[in-house]
């Protein structure tokens, strides 16, 4: 039975552009895949508190973590992935790369463009119905 990995992942919006993040190709899971910025929940700490603290550790960057975007459950070959998805806030600091090989701030209608980690996929369809036509 394959082990069942807690994730979070946040979708920053600035001036109408979402924050992406594109894992190395060192990386031995997922290689030079696009995903939103996140990481695993540790098991002393709620969803959130995870956000705060995989963003601060991947960008040197404050969130203000808001609503829940998407849900998604994912199985991989090396374990099924719960993917909570939120909204978020830059309140301090510039994303600086720490664990990605590149950023890039896309449109909504940019992000069909990129090679998207399979379970960010549902959440990247969800922004794109949901934000206006460009």
């Amino acid at each position: 039975m394959k082990k069942v990995i807690h994730v979070v992942g946040t979708v920053i919006m600035e001036g109408g552009k979402i924050l992406c993040a594109h894992r190395g190709s060192e990386d031995r899971i997922l290689p030079l895949m696009w995903e939103f910025p996140g990481g695993k929940v540790e098991s002393e700490e709620s969803p959130e508190e995870a956000l705060k603290r995989e963003i601060y550790e991947e960008m040197r960057c404050q969130v203000e973590v808001g609503d829940q975007l998407k849900r998604t459950i994912y199985e991989y070959d090396f374990g099924i992935v719960e993917l909570t998805t939120f909204y978020a806030m830059l309140i301090e600091g510039e994303p600086t790369l720490t664990e990605h090989e590149k950023i890039a701030w896309l449109s909504p209608g940019e992000l069909r463009t990129i090679e998207w980690a399979p379970a960010d996929l549902p959440a990247v369809e969800k922004l794109v119905n949901l934000m206006p036509r460009e």
